[in-house]
């Protein structure tokens, strides 16, 4: 398996959508036995927020948020750096500079973006993809030539996915039902399509969930405390509560309620993988994703409205869908499955990747009356046994709490090493 034994720095956003994203990539590189070290960007948003509170220009702002976005990718060099990863995974708005991608590619550093966006509505692509050694995307054509053309001929599609681990069926206490139950929900941002198909839905025990519904008055009664972000493990309550959860993708085009798009956003499977029952609008990419009997999808408001009522009355159809989609997600659509996929994709284009690393297995380098101790660690820190020496201290360095006696008499190894011996 390719990730065994790999380094891989995952770049988080500072925030957005893309943030959650970027934390299962983590934790599923993670399980495929990758030494996983998290930038996490989103320790730089409070100071990144209050340059908004300065009250200057805007010519004077954007200056000092592209000078700190600067500060913010020094940082990713520097742990770059220190870490040493094989691979360098960036999620959709992770805060890399033109100038540190350059900096990283004359280092020999492979990087590869998930652009978890669409690109028709987030043109910065363009000026980026090509500064990556890979470039992910969740839509097809015509991207796929858009990159070629900009010299990002090592393009990508990679769907969105879920995470096993957090997506899951759940049983609630009655107290959960009430507060997250309805027949019909929704969890997402007020998109334009969204707040006006809604209103034609008002009818039905409603619950809308999310924030970024500043303004809207004719749905004020349904919206869910709408001052705050939901967090991931509340929308698996929310999902698991409602009868129907309705999938609606966005659109900023007015007057178009149901949106003839490409791509599938991460709630598709997210819901799949709860067993929880969706209705989709159409999309072009979905047909391959889920069969017809594992996802229920419409393609106006008028047919929403019909399957809501028929489904509504339907308790084991619902349930029959959800539980096939369910299998579908778990056997097809992880994390895990996305970054196997990428890292497979990365051995087949990057020559001579992954490069092999001059370190000897910890258990080698150490003395005899140590290894069984120094085993038992490896188990503990999820680690293989012919890890690393130096992927053996890198993690106790990310252990917390006090340093047991042994822990400490390898650190100390570890830096009388680079001291002497490398250095010898």
């Amino acid at each position: 398996m390719v990730a065994a034994g790999l380094r891989v720095l995952v770049v988080l956003p500072m925030y957005g959508g893309s943030l959650p994203i970027g934390r299962y990539c983590a934790r599923a590189l993670a399980g495929l036995g990758a030494l996983v070290e998290v930038f996490e960007a989103p320790d730089f948003y409070p100071a990144f927020g209050a340059l908004d509170g300065l009250r200057v220009t805007p010519e004077r702002l954007d200056h000092l948020e592209q000078s700190f976005l600067q500060v913010v990718s020094q940082a990713v060099l520097a742990k770059t750096e220190t870490f040493e990863p094989d691979l360098v995974l960036a999620l959709a708005q992770a805060p890399l500079t033109r100038q540190a991608l350059k900096r990283l590619r004359r280092d020999g550093v492979p990087t590869v973006m998930w652009f978890v966006e669409d690109y028709r509505v987030f043109p910065y692509w363009e000026a980026y993809a090509p500064l990556y050694d890979i470039f992910a995307v969740i839509q097809r054509e015509p991207l796929t030539a858009k990159l070629a053309a900009i010299g990002a001929a090592s393009s990508l599609y990679l769907p969105l996915a879920a995470d096993p681990q957090l997506h899951k069926p759940l049983a609630l206490t009655p107290v959960e039902r009430r507060k997250f139950g309805s027949d019909l929900s929704f969890m997402g941002a007020g998109y334009p399509n969204r707040r006006q198909a809604f209103r034609e839905l008002m009818q039905f025990h409603f619950k809308i969930w999310g924030n970024d519904w500043q303004g809207e008055t004719a749905l004020a009664a349904l919206l869910q405390d709408p001052t705050r972000r939901v967090t991931p493990e509340e929308a698996v309550k929310i999902f698991c509560a409602s009868k129907i959860n309705l999938n609606l993708h966005s659109s900023t085009e007015p007057g178009t309620l149901v949106p003839r798009g490409d791509f599938v956003n991460p709630r598709t499977f997210e819901l799949a993988m709860c067993g929880a029952f969706q209705l989709v609008d159409r999309r072009a990419l979905l047909p391959e994703l889920f069969a017809p009997d594992e996802l229920a999808a419409f393609s106006d408001m008028g047919e929403l409205r019909d399957k809501i009522a028929s489904f509504l009355a339907n308790e084991d159809e619902r349930a029959a869908f959800a539980g096939k989609a369910r299998i579908r997600a778990l056997r097809e659509h992880t994390y895990a499955a996305r970054m196997q996929t990428l890292l497979d994709y990365a051995a087949a284009v990057l020559p001579g990747w992954p490069r092999p690393r001059r370190s000897e297995p910890a258990l080698d380098s150490l003395p005899e009356t140590l290894r069984g101790e120094v085993a038992g660690l490896l188990d503990r820190l999820g680690l293989p046994q012919n890890a690393a020496f130096e992927d053996l201290t890198w993690a106790l360095r990310r252990e917390q709490g006090k340093l047991t006696s042994l822990e400490t008499s390898l650190l100390f190894l570890d830096e009388w090493r680079k001291q002497y011996v490398k250095k010898g």
